[in-house]
Parts: structure tokens; C-alpha cells; sequence
């Protein structure tokens, strides 16, 4: 399904903020000679993930709206528990909250607008979202792993499980997004390079411990 030309470049700038988190990430991890979860990641996670909400409302892709939602309170959830929102105003923090409401608001307004353009798109058969919305899945997933990982030890980090998860739904999502003619969605995951050396940088680190 074609789009306007700005369309996509909302669609590239989640993506590049996306990007750049683990850009950051990757530098700070080569850094140190581990796998660091710096607050910068977590806050430009957000800041993605609600440019991203736009672009799959605007675009009538459930798959990237169901992607987004997986991850995005967990995003929270890591900026939280590193002190991060001491210093914002609170309206922001709620604001940030309710966004994916509103978005899903905009979607249900008319039910069968939304059954319509959402689950009965002609430009993408069922199969196919339902194969976009496993390769969201298990890409977002890799965020509920480190919630409960992070949670049991009352700290941000990112385990080598999440990039186990990164890898395998990165490849699912560039596929989904080359059948989808979406060229944003398999530009914009240049970052499987970033997460498979975050997975060998958490290896390495494994095997060291297990060394010692």
C-alpha cells in the first residue's frame, strides 16, 4: 500500500531514533567490554516508540501498532527505575501513559472502519499480518525477558536473552517488511548488526563468569 512520501519519513525517524539508541548503547558497551543499559536508550526507546505509533496509525499497519505496544510501558518501566523521571513534570509522564490510549482511540473510534482498513486490508492478507505481527512479537518480546530479568535483580539491564530475541524478530521484521513492500520497516532494522554484537559481547561476558 503506497503512502505519501512524508508518511515514510515519520516512519524513518522512529526508526532512526531507534537507531541511534543502539548506536549509543553499542559505543558505551564496547567501551566498558560489556553490555551496558544506559538511561539514553531507554529514553529514546520512548520517544521511537511513539513516532512509531503514528506511523503504523497512519499507515493502517496493526502489526507495528501491536509491535509497539508490547514494549512501550516497559520502557517506562526501565526509565522509572533509573531515576530518569525525578526532573520531568509530571503531566509529560502521564502524557507519555495515555498516548498509546489515544492512539488506540483514534484506531476503535468506528469499529468497522477499523475491522476494515486494520484486519481486512486488501494490501495485506491475513497470513501476512498475522506473520507481521509474530515477527513484532518476538522482536517486543525481547522487552517483557528484560523487564523480568531486570526486575528480579532491581536493576536495568539487557541480558543476553534479549538479544537472542533482538536477532531472531529483527530477521522475521525485515522479511514481513520486504513482502509488505515497507521499506521503512527493513531499512529501519540496520540495527541486527548493533544486536549481534551485543549478543557476543553477552556471551563473552558469560563465559568469562563462568571462568572465574
Amino acid at each position: 500500500m503506497d503512502s505519501p512520501i512524508w508518511v515514510y519519513l515519520i516512519g524513518l525517524s522512529g526508526m532512526g531514533i531507534y537507531g541511534l539508541r543502539i548506536l549509543i548503547q553499542w559505543y558505551l558497551s564496547e567501551k566498558s567490554h560489556q553490555v551496558e543499559s544506559p538511561g539514553i536508550y531507554w529514553i529514546l526507546s520512548s520517544i521511537g516508540a511513539i513516532i512509531l505509533y503514528v506511523y503504523g496509525w497512519l499507515r493502517k499497519d496493526f502489526s507495528i501498532i501491536f509491535g509497539e505496544s508490547v514494549g512501550y510501558y516497559i520502557y517506562m518501566w526501565n526509565i522509572g527505575i533509573m531515576g530518569l523521571y525525578k526532573k520531568v513534570p509530571r503531566f509529560l509522564i502521564v502524557l507519555q501513559g495515555i498516548f498509546p490510549l489515544i492512539i488506540l482511540a483514534l484506531i476503535v473510534r468506528d469499529i468497522p472502519t477499523f475491522m476494515d482498513t486494520f484486519l481486512h486490508n486488501k494490501d495485506v492478507p491475513l497470513s501476512l499480518l498475522l506473520f507481521g505481527v509474530l515477527a513484532q512479537f518476538t522482536y517486543e518480546v525481547r522487552s517483557v525477558y528484560q523487564l523480568i530479568y531486570s526486575y528480579k535483580r532491581h536493576q536495568s539491564i539487557l541480558p543476553l536473552g534479549h538479544w537472542v530475541l533482538a536477532v531472531t524478530g529483527s530477521l522475521m521484521i525485515i522479511t514481513y517488511g520486504v513482502i509488505r513492500h515497507d521499506w521503512v520497516l527493513a531499512i529501519g532494522q540496520f540495527s541486527i548488526f548493533f544486536s549481534i554484537r551485543n549478543l557476543m559481547l553477552s556471551i563473552s561476558s558469560a563465559k568469562k563468569k563462568a571462568g572465574e
